[in-house]
């Protein structure tokens, strides 16, 4: 018997135990936890002490805290690809040496922040004007974590906002820049492009047509482009010169890159002295992952919860519900950032996994998810984990009040999932209204089970600091949940085969090829489009 069978034993003996009937006095400190001051309820899940205990066994038995070190230290755990993880070391502000194959790379880390300080500093203060006087607007071109982090970010810190206005493009389809570009002045807008290798097929498109919107109006169009890339060669052909190009090392993954200069334009919007806040904030969580003991461990025991939730009880989705409408995208984020890293089939010996992997993440702002898919998390027949996200105060403090009912709806919520009600209650509450069959048949329909779980990340004000603490957060538990599965978090070849087959079918596309090597639905497709105007 392995920990997981016996913590399938284990649910099975309790699966039925309601939440709410050991929600007394001392679970809810006892299920909780805090790392300075956020706070991560835990309580009304169906993990009790004996689960709780199994499930940090795993920790023991997987070896998360030497694969935690082996992390921090420099050592190249992402072994499919022979590379470090080392997105800490961008926001390493006062610790030592950090060595990949003998050489510290904290050196280098703190000279890109410096340099993209003075040029943030530059652009927000006028000194860098490019062709039309002062900057008025910034593109970020890049595409999955170029593009998911410091789009997120630049929304979740609107607040702090007081340089130029941001926008971000990603997709290929043309309707995304061009929205953009329309809403822009060349001659005032500064155009980042982001993509490591210089080389990323939807990235570099738009970049050309920037560079084409660009060049109608102001004579060296690449005059007012940076570049976040280690391709110094390609850079310089694109017209960029060295001193705007801002590279990072290949220990550092896609998704893992705002704390960086993917996070370029988040410092340009928000100035350097904020942007250094929100690498504190990661810093802060990076300190208390790697010092509380398990039971305390915010990381580690969110990851505990999601192995319950998914491997054990084998809930297949997790909602994450912030009930702060300035982490719109945090959903969208985070749906990359595990379902890219831990949706893998093999374990790192390349066996096949004995379990399921990573879950389905999604989700949306409360209260707007309230009147949208609710229903189907409070009574529809699949168990759905919720993870809500609230601030104890917002940034518009005339408005209080209304915050104040944002976070009764968010509290309401859990404890509906959790109470539930029954069919006695349903129909007490509507004997007035019906009677014999129809009141049974009414009150059947406003029945909650409930008994369904959820988490609540509580904290002060969402601030730069607490932003990073955030992100920081569900890394690292991405990490443990990596560890404990067995798998490679940091390599993403599931994104491979579509590349491969996009690049193969374009000539086809553009009627350069024939398409009789594709399947017939492909090629009946294609034939399709092309007739209707491709």
């Amino acid at each position: 018997m392995t920990i997981f069978d016996d913590l399938k034993s284990h649910y099975a003996s309790i699966k039925d135990r309601r939440i709410e009937s050991m929600l007394d006095a001392r679970r809810a400190d006892d299920f909780s936890s805090q790392a300075g001051d956020m706070l991560f309820d835990y309580s009304k899940t169906n993990i009790d002490t004996d689960a709780r205990d199994m499930l940090i066994g795993l920790l023991e038995t997987t070896g998360v805290a030497a694969r935690r070190d082996a992390m921090f230290a420099g050592e190249k755990i992402n072994e499919t690809e022979g590379r470090a993880v080392l997105h800490t070391a961008l926001r390493n502000l006062d610790g030592g040496a950090v060595k990949v194959d003998g050489e510290d790379v904290i050196p280098a880390v703190r000279d890109t922040l410096a340099r993209m300080e003075a040029f943030a500093s530059d652009v927000r203060e006028g000194r860098y004007t490019g062709q039309g006087g002062k900057i008025t607007d910034v593109i970020n071109i890049g595409i999955g974590g170029s593009d998911l982090g410091p789009a997120m970010a630049y929304r979740a810190l609107a607040p702090y906002a007081d340089g130029p206005r941001c926008h971000f493009v990603s997709n290929v389809d043309p309707a995304d820049i061009a929205q953009i570009l329309r809403s822009c002045d060349p001659a005032t807008t500064l155009v980042i492009v982001a993509s490591k290798t210089f080389t990323t097929i939807e990235t570099m498109t738009n970049a050309r047509t920037a560079k084409a919107w660009m060049s109608e109006q102001v004579t060296d169009p690449a005059a007012q482009f940076a570049a976040l890339s280690t391709a110094m060669d390609k850079t310089a052909a694109f017209g960029i010169p060295a001193s705007r190009v801002f590279g990072f090392e290949d220990w550092v993954g896609g998704r893992y890159s705002m704390w960086g200069p993917i996070g370029l334009s988040l410092m340009i919007a928000i100035g350097a002295d904020a942007f250094r806040a929100f690498l504190r904030g990661g810093q802060a969580m990076d300190t208390h992952f790697r010092a509380a003991k398990w039971e305390e461990n915010l990381p580690a025991l969110l990851a505990l919860v999601g192995i319950w939730h998914n491997q054990i009880c084998g809930f297949a989705t997790r909602a994450v519900l912030p009930y702060d409408n300035n982490l719109a995208r945090l959903p969208a984020y985070l749906q990359q950032l595990e379902m890219e890293s831990n949706g893998k089939g093999v374990s790192m010996d390349g066996a096949d996994l004995p379990f399921e992997s990573g879950p389905v993440v999604w989700g949306e702002p409360g209260t707007n998810g309230q009147h949208a898919f609710y229903q189907l998390i409070h009574q529809g027949t699949r168990v759905i984990p919720c993870e809500f996200l609230v601030a104890a105060t917002g940034h518009d403090e005339g408005l209080h009040h209304q915050h104040q009912l944002l976070v009764a709806n968010c509290l309401a919520q859990s404890e509906a999932l959790m109470k539930g009600r029954t069919l006695d209650e349903a129909r007490a509450k509507n004997a007035d209204k019906f009677e014999g069959a129809e009141l049974e048949r009414q009150a059947a329909h406003r029945v909650f089970t409930g008994n369904r779980p959820s988490v609540t990340i509580a904290y002060p004000k969402l601030d730069p600091f607490m932003l990073g603490q955030i992100i920081a957060l569900y890394e690292h538990r991405v990490f443990v949940e990596g560890v404990v599965l067995g798998i490679n978090s940091y390599d993403q070849w599931g994104v491979e085969l579509g590349k491969e087959l996009a690049t193969a079918l374009q000539p086809i596309v553009e009627g350069k090829a024939d398409a009789t090597s594709k399947d017939g639905s492909t090629a009946q497709l294609v034939g399709f489009l092309r007739t209707n105007g491709l």
